[in-house]
Order: C-alpha cells, then structure tokens, then sequence
C-alpha cells in the first residue's frame, strides 16, 4: 500500500468539509479541520440530534457485529464506508468474540488513509487490511478484498451511512447488489442509511450539501428497503435504526427515528 505523502495531502481538501471528518466531529472526535466542526455545528443548529443519531449508528454497528460473529458464526468482514478509527471498531468488536475473525475495511477518504495503521491492530489469530477504493467500484473492492478474506467461506459485509452517499443516478441500490453477488452463500449484509422523513434534518442535509465536497442523500425507509433485495432478514427486519436488536444495558434516548438498518442473509 503505497501512497506518496503528496498524493494523500492533495487529496485532503482541508478548505471543504468532507463527510468522514464531519461525522468524526459529530462523535467527538478529533481528526477533522475547522471547516469540518464548523459544518457540523451548522447541522446541530438545525437538528441538534444529529450527534445522537451519529452514536445510535454506532451502536447499531456494534450490535450487529455481535449477532454475526457470535449467533451467526461469522468469521470474516468487509467494512465498506469504514470512516475514521473510534472506540469498538469491526475488528475489535468482531474479535473479542472470535480472535481468529478476518477483517478488510474500504473508504476513500485520504485522512481514513493516513489512519489505517491504527485499524490494522488485528489480534495474532486473525488479520486486517485496508483497501483505498471507492464503493462505486464494487469489482475492485471484491479482488482486493479477496487477498485476506477467502470468498469461499461466508462473509459479512456492513455498509452504515455509505450508500447515503451515492446520488440516485449512480444506481446504490445495483451497487450493493453487485457487492452482495460477489459473496458466497451464508454471507450476510448489514446495512444504515438516513431517512428523509424529517423536515429538520433534510434542512441539515441541505446546508451540509451546499458546502460539501460530497453530499449526502436521504431516502424513504421503503427505498433504503430495496437493497435488501432477494435477501432473507434477520428479525426484526429492516426497522429504525434505535430497535433493531436493543441492547437491554443501553439507555434509550429520545432521538427522532431518522435512520433504519437491517441484517439480511444471502442463501
């Protein structure tokens, strides 16, 4: 993996906000520039929960992991739309079940990049890589994928909050199913991704859009739904993001339901 240290500051943008280090902001997070916090304190002018919901992301993530590498069986992942290292990343989530589990993460993001050591910690069993590609490019991400995960082996692939990213006339939905082909049998799919039910936050999403290097994109729950498609769902299906599998030791909170998620299994 080698990337000169000019290309990857090229890259960077530091005079736009980019998602990945919006989102790091919005979790407390360090590893974002002045334009990044100043997005993000925007979005919380106009949708002061956007922070909770950023958490309640991460929760789903986490709860998620747990069921697939612990009920499912699960000893491989494909984390596409990785974003910045916080607290319970896949590896570590998916490791202190199974040691042995396997893990590539994708993004697209130069300071994920420059990051990516700090994901690579794998315990001595199992392994982790990290793969610089965009998910507009799912034959790209499979073959590199393919050189730590053995594709004849069931896999997880989890993708939270990424295909928000892909605007309508780039086809998300035939982008996770070209993803979701590319697995073998007994593989899973997790997936979050905004919904547009809320007027508050489609004007959050609006003003973050305006000044964005990329924006993001809300759908209906029937829409984000479909890429689910020809999968078998994991109870309770595709539900807000919130009740999806709560966590009997975690508080709720009053966070407007903006976001659903689902577990589905490719037979």
């Amino acid at each position: 993996m080698t990337h000169p240290r000019e290309e990857i500051r090229a890259r960077l943008h530091t005079d736009r906000p980019h998602s990945a280090r919006v989102w790091n902001y919005l979790l407390g997070g360090k590893d974002n520039y002045p334009v990044d916090s100043e997005v993000g304190d925007a979005i919380l002018t106009s949708f002061p929960e956007f922070a909770a919901v950023a958490r309640l992301q991460r929760r789903f993530l986490a709860r998620a992991v747990r069921f697939l590498a612990g009920e499912a069986g699960i000893r491989q992942f494909l984390d596409i739309g990785t974003g910045l290292p916080t607290a319970d990343n896949t590896h570590e989530l998916a490791q202190r079940i199974a040691p042995e589990s396997r893990i590539v993460y994708v993004d697209n993001d130069p300071l994920v990049l420059v990051h990516a050591e700090a994901l690579l910690t794998s315990s001595p069993e199992g392994a982790c890589a990290y793969v610089d590609a965009d998910v507009r490019d799912p034959e790209r991400i499979l073959a590199e994928a393919a050189k730590t995960l053995d594709f004849s082996r069931p896999i997880a692939l989890t993708a939270l909050g990424i295909m928000g990213q892909i605007s309508d006339a780039e086809r998300p939905a035939e982008l996770v199913r070209r993803l979701v082909e590319g697995l073998p049998p007994g593989s899973y799919l997790a997936l979050s991704d905004g919904t547009d039910g809320n007027e508050a936050l489609n004007r959050a999403v609006e003003a973050y859009n305006a000044q964005s290097a990329n924006t993001y994109h809300l759908r209906s729950p029937e829409e984000i739904g479909t890429y689910f498609a020809g999968l078998e769902p994991v109870e309770p299906g595709v539900v807000a993001t919130a009740t999806w599998r709560p966590d009997a030791a975690q508080p709720g909170d009053d966070t407007p339901d903006v976001s659903v998620c689902g577990v589905a299994l490719k037979n």
